[in-house]
Formats: structure tokens, C-alpha cells, sequence
């Protein structure tokens, strides 16, 4: 049976989304089959998709149809209670029987009425015998500033207490287990206390309390277009999904304006206030001024000619959004306007998710459940694991790539996760600009310039050194080294970062040539090879080399077997090794076979402590039932893990093969062999592939602590 679990709130804009996220999260890294389940809400019968659902859904990857995952409209439940209770603990169970575990998120507070919706909660809870997650606001409710953009008071430990002596109290009464409380978007300042005072209530429960992030319930821009009517007019569309921190109402002289301006804020302009438009597009474009999240000109005026045009041609990126309104209403809906985690908006979810991590005892919450790990490895719990581990010995990687939009995507995620230290290469002013239009937060990045004077001097310096023998100059090498591939080698060579992801925009050979060049191959090792990570559905092999020999000798096909083992083993799979060929033990031969043959007996020879067979034919290395007749008894027949391909063209097309025609998640490639870790990314790579391959360069990092080295901000002179 699944192990459920039933949040709900006591309030409406407690954030109850961001929490049901976040555990969420915690089941998708440890069981195979995740759902969720909403027993009221809006979308099955009422024309409106339900958002916490299709959150839920899209991040979670969660494999049921939307519609199954929903109990009854609210319609229903007002039409007749508990005809509505029944259906729901009928769906409910039609869901629970394809799952090992179930998210089941309460109502809104949007249609149910607010003084029994509680208890209607807690009764839902009961029958479907699920023990309650129970989510308290940390903010007062009533005032604008729970729904929008205005502040809203914090909660003391007093008022968290005597909210839980209240919320407690009718869960006991409608026979409710409570498993634990979480006050969400509490005052930074008194976490300690009020986890404290709702403990006192709730002894037996595991207590958090979640801080508030201002970014988690700020509206996007194009939520405030549609609450205020506003139709757009110009600008890049794109920055409508932009969030909006705070709102200057611009009714008085541009100089009195210009000072007021802030970071994410949308400006309200009236319509006639062409001087004031003009300056608030040139302070957003100036350096010296913050970035802005949009214009609004109100009241309905039409903007002079002579003015559209000057504004035509500065072709601002800003988008500039216009509503027939007056001040009074187009101020009030606009800090009226609710945020909203959507499913769209990367950054919020990795805030929510790096909070949730923060500050909730994940583990602890497990036990409670009596959940533990799955022995399958999903795709989705491989690549939390990646993550997971590297935050464990955070590393410093360097991303080249500063001026593409996915690379600094990637950055946010990886920040805002804690993944690793991260350095940027670009203009700094630039990519800091571009970032807050996109809406990320890269403030935790270091952005260094490739032609930052002193550190090119050094980086000249040292490869001048390094290709002396090549009749390479001081002069010719600080020419080379302010190409991003070349600098951010350097730094990885000069322990100023430990590692290096570039390949989005550029070639793979114009990644890795500097570190063959710089960085060099491990001792003992020949070559500089690759693997795939090849995430099935229930498990993660390691497939090589097939992106970077295309065909092997036996020396070099021994050094990617012991290199791809020696990879397995540092992502936590143990290392079987099958040599494949198109033959199996002693059935062919010839001189492609043999060259496994050869092979197999190096690696055997350099490393007796490795389980490893070939030739082997690729269905007797993964299946059991044909190794039972193709070589039984073997350790490693039908069940190798790690899969050595005789040369290029046959490992490139059968990892393609398998990652389209099996739905594996290919990871990579992966380069192993060097000394430091360099990887290459493809130049189609999604930002979640850019993130699983900074993840994986930094626990590459991890194998080996660095020589120290000076600072960046310290560094003077050179080696």
C-alpha cells in the first residue's frame, strides 16, 4: 500500500504549494512511483485548470493523467458533502494502487467556506487514513500584503502558538493524525522561537518553520498585466514571465522619480507623462540605475507621436504595458496581484525546493512515514542524487559560456540548489543585466572578464611556459588565453576553479583541446576517453567511450575500461565490466574480436580486483537469461553495469539508440582520463543537461582535494 500524506492549511496564502513541492521532492529521490492527488479543486467540470496540480505534475514528473489525480470540483462539494467525501476516497484509492507513495494536497480556501475548511480537510484526511502535514501561515492574513505586492506583518512565536492551539485542535475532533506542522513564510529572525512555541503544542510532531522569500510570492509581469487589464505594447514578451518586486507609482517629476526606482519594480506611469516615460526607459538602460520589470502608462492618454517614435527607436527590451485605468484602481489591483509558484518558472521552484531542503528535516519526515529508499534507481532519483552529492564537498566550477541565455539558467538552478561555487566568464555589467531581465539570481556568482588584465598576464605566463616546446610566446599566449575555453583551463589548472563546463555554444573540440594541451592526463592513464551515464527506467549504466576515440587499440580500449569503471564507481554503481564485441568468449574470432580479447586480458592483468568479461555480445552482458547459456557462471554476464564499446561507430549509435528508442535520460559525455575535470556539453543542451553536467564535473572534483593556491582577489603577479 502507499504511504500517503495530507497537507493542508488552516488559512488561505499560507504557500501550502512551495511545501507540498518540497515533499514531493523528498519521496521523487527515494521511491519509484510518486503521485499526487488533489481531493478539491477547480478543473475537472469548471473550465479552469487547477495550477498547484499542473505544478506539481510538471516538476515531479509524475506519470498519471491530470485529471485522474482530482477528487471533486468545488461544485460538488457544496451540492452535497458527502456524496463528494465518498468520490473522493474512491479516486483517491484508484490512484494509491499505481503508486508507492501519494502527495495529497488540500484545498485552496477559494470556494470551500473558509470556517469549516479545516475540518472538511481533516475529515477527507481521516478517511482516506492519511496522516496530516499541517501548514501555517507566517504572515497575517486580511491585509493586502498576504495577497500582493504591499508588506505584510510577520507572525510572532505568540501567534504561531495560539494558531496551532487552534488548527490542532480541529484535526483532534475530526480524528485527524497529525504527523507534522510547518509554519511557512516565517520571520527570518524568530525561526528558533517558533518552532518552539508550535512544538509546545504539537510535541509529538516534527516542527519547522520555513522562512519567507520575498521572490517566492512576487507576481510575474504578465499576472499584473491581466489583474489591471493593461494590454502590451512593446518590449521583449519574453519578460512577462519576469517576477515583479515592488511597485513605484511615478505621479511626479521625473527627479523625484528617478530616486525611487527599484530592483524588479513595475512603474506606473500616467499616459500623459511622455518626460517621465523617457527617463525611466534611459535610467533602466543605464548601469547606474536598477533593472526594471516593466512600465505601465494609465489613465488611458495616447502617447504623442514625436514620443512614440523616439521610444520606437530605442527599441527598448523593457516591456511596456498600457491600461485605460485610473490611479487609484490600477495601483490597487496591481498590489492586489498573488504570486504564484508556477510550473514555468524554474527559479521559483529551485527556491522553494532550497528552502524546503534548508529547513525541514527530510529525513525525519521519511522515517515518520516509514519510507525508505527504493532499490530501483530512477532517472529523476539519479540525477537528485547528483545534485545531493555535490552539495556534500562544494566545488568551484567555471562556466565560459556568460553570454548564453541556458548557461546562465543553469547558474541560478545550481545557486539557488547549492550545488557548487560557480564562476562566470563574460562582462560582468552584461551578464548581471541580462540576468535580472531573465529573472535569475545570480548574485552568489563571480564574473570575471577573460581579458581581466592581471589575470591574463598570469595565464600568459604560464602557457608560455606550458608550449615553450611548441615555440609558443608571452605575446602569442596572451592572445590565447582570452579565448573562454582557454582562460577558464587556466584557471582549473591554476586551482582557481576545480573544474570546467563549456560546449553549449561552442565546438567540442574548441572545449577540450586546452586541456589536452594544459591539463594533461592522469598518471598511469593513455588516454582521455568518455562515458554516457544511460539512466533507464529502473537503473544507470555507464556506456563507453562514444564521443571521443574513434577506434581504439587494445592499450586504449583497457584505459576506457578502467577509466569508465573507476567513473562508475565515483556515481555509486558498482563497476561490472563487459568488453563487448560481436561474438561471446571463445565462439568468433578475428581481428576485431581479438582486439577485445587483448583487451580484456590488459585490463585483467592492471586491474586483478576488477569483475570484467569479453568479448561479450551486448544481449549476454544485460540479460540474464541469455547469459545462463552464453556464459554461465560468469560474474559479470547479465549483469554488467559498465559497457566498453570495440570502437566509436558502434558506441555513439548504440547510446543514441537506446536514449531514443528505450526513453533513457543520456547523461554526457562525460570525460575521464585528466588530471582535473573538463566536460563538454552539446550544443543542443537543455538547462537541466547543463546542470547535471556541472553537478557531475563537481563531484569528478571531489576525488582529490587541490594544492592551495591564492585567492582571485588576492592574486598578484605570476608563478
Amino acid at each position: 500500500m502507499a504511504r500517503s500524506i495530507y497537507l493542508t492549511s488552516a488559512e488561505g496564502n499560507s504557500g501550502k504549494s512551495s511545501i507540498a513541492l518540497g515533499v514531493l521532492d523528498t519521496f521523487a529521490r527515494t521511491l519509484e512511483r510518486v503521485g499526487v492527488f488533489r481531493p478539491v479543486a477547480r478543473g475537472r467540470d469548471e473550465g479552469e485548470r487547477d495550477y498547484v496540480l499542473e505544478l506539481l505534475l510538471a516538476h515531479a514528473r509524475v506519470d498519471l493523467d491530470y485529471d485522474e489525480c482530482i477528487g471533486v470540483g468545488y461544485d460538488d462539494v457544496h451540492a452535497d458533502p458527502e456524496a463528494a467525501l465518498a468520490r473522493i476516497v474512491d479516486r483517491f484509492h484508484e490512484v494509491e494502487k499505481k503508486c508507492d507513495a501519494v502527495v495529497i494536497v488540500g484545498s485552496d480556501y477559494t470556494d470551500v467556506s473558509s470556517p469549516t475548511e479545516l475540518s472538511f480537510n481533516a475529515r477527507v484526511a481521516a478517511n482516506l487514513g492519511a496522516p496530516v502535514l499541517l501548514v501555517l501561515g507566517g504572515r497575517a492574513t486580511g491585509q493586502a500584503g498576504a495577497r500582493g505586492l504591499s508588506d505584510s506583518d510577520a507572525r510572532s512565536a505568540d501567534d504561531m502558538r495560539r494558531a496551532a492551539e487552534v488548527s490542532v485542535a480541529e484535526l483532534e475532533h475530526a480524528h485527524a493524525q497529525l504527523l507534522a506542522v510547518i509554519v511557512n513564510r516565517a520571520d527570518p529572525d524568530a525561526l528558533t522561537d517558533i518552532v518552539a512555541a508550535v512544538q509546545e503544542v504539537a510535541p509529538d510532531a516534527l516542527v519547522a518553520a520555513v522562512p519567507e522569500d520575498r521572490y517566492l510570492v512576487a507576481p510575474t509581469v504578465e499576472a499584473v498585466m491581466e489583474a489591471c487589464g493593461a494590454r502590451f505594447v512593446r518590449g521583449d514578451a519574453q519578460l512577462l514571465r519576469r517576477e515583479v518586486m515592488g511597485v513605484v507609482v511615478a505621479g511626479m517629476s521625473m527627479e523625484n522619480v528617478l530616486p525611487r526606482l527599484i530592483e524588479g519594480a513595475v512603474v506606473l506611469i500616467p499616459g500623459d507623462r511622455s518626460e517621465v516615460l523617457l527617463a525611466v526607459l534611459m535610467a533602466h538602460a543605464s548601469e547606474t540605475f536598477p533593472s526594471l520589470a516593466a512600465i505601465i502608462l494609465y489613465g488611458g492618454f495616447e502617447t504623442p507621436d514625436a514620443v512614440q517614435s523616439l521610444v520606437e527607436g530605442l527599441d527598448p527590451a523593457l516591456p511596456i504595458l498600457r491600461t485605460d485605468s485610473g490611479t487609484y484602481d490600477t495601483v490597487l489591483r496591481v498590489t492586489e496581484t498573488r504570486g504564484r509558484l508556477a510550473a514555468d518558472s524554474q527559479r521559483k521552484y529551485d527556491t522553494a525546493i532550497a528552502l524546503f531542503e534548508t529547513h525541514v528535516n527530510a529525513p525525519d519526515l521519511l522515517q515518520r512515514l516509514e519510507i525508505s529508499r527504493s532499490s530501483v534507481v530512477t532517472p529523476l532519483m539519479f540525477e537528485h542524487d547528483l545534485l545531493e552529492r555535490a552539495r556534500g564537498d562544494r566545488k568551484r566550477i567555471v562556466m565560459p559560456e556568460g553570454d548564453d541565455d541556458r548557461v546562465l539558467r543553469a547558474a541560478s538552478t545550481l545557486l539557488g540548489r547549492g550545488v557548487c561555487d560557480l564562476t562566470i566568464l563574460g562582462d560582468e555589467t552584461s551578464i548581471r543585466a541580462r540576468a535580472a531581465e531573465l529573472g535569475l539570481d545570480l548574485s552568489a556568482a563571480q564574473i570575471i572578464s577573460p581579458r581581466e588584465e592581471e589575470l591574463r598576464d598570469r595565464f600568459a605566463t604560464e602557457y608560455a611556459r606550458l608550449r615553450a616546446h611548441k615555440g609558443v610566446t608571452y605575446e602569442t599566449a596572451r592572445d590565447v588565453v582570452t579565448d573562454v575555453s582557454y582562460f577558464g583551463t587556466m584557471m582549473v589548472h591554476l586551482n582557481l576553479a576545480d573544474g570546467m563546463v563549456s560546449g553549449a555554444a561552442h565546438t567540442t573540440a574548441h572545449t577540450i583541446r586546452p586541456s589536452f594541451e594544459i591539463i594533461k592526463t592522469d598518471p598511469g592513464v593513455g588516454v582521455v576517453s568518455s562515458v554516457f551515464l544511460m539512466c533507464l527506467a529502473d537503473r544507470v549504466l555507464v556506456y563507453g567511450d562514444c564521443a571521443v576515440i574513434p577506434d581504439p587499440t587494445s592499450e586504449q580500449l583497457a584505459d576506457i575500461a578502467i577509466s569508465s569503471a573507476a567513473t562508475a564507481a565515483q556515481f555509486a554503481i558498482e563497476p561490472r565490466v563487459a568488453m563487448l564485441s560481436y561474438s561471446t568468449g571463445e565462439s568468433g574470432s578475428g581481428d576485431d574480436v581479438e582486439k577485445v580479447r587483448a583487451a580484456t586480458a590488459i585490463v585483467r592483468e592492471r586491474r586483478p580486483d576488477l569483475l570484467v568479461e569479453g568479448p561479450i555480445q551486448y544481449d549476454a552482458a544485460a540479460e540474464p537469461s541469455v547469459a545462463k547459456t552464453k556464459m554461465p557462471g560468469s560474474e559479470v554476464a547479465g549483469r554488467a553495469t559498465v559497457f566498453v564499446f570495440p570502437d566509436l561507430n558502434t558506441g555513439n549509435n548504440t547510446y543514441k539508440a537506446v536514449q531514443r528508442s528505450a526513453g533513457a535520460v543520456a547523461i554526457g559525455p562525460v570525460l575521464q582520463g585528466l588530471r582535473k575535470p573538463v566536460n563538454d556539453l552539446s550544443r543542443g543542451a537543455l538547462v537541466g543537461d547543463i546542470v547535471n553536467t556541472v553537478a557531475i564535473t563537481a563531484i569528478q572534483a571531489q576525488r582529490t582535494p587541490p594544492p592551495p593556491t591564492q585567492p582571485i582577489s588576492t592574486i598578484g603577479g605570476t608563478e
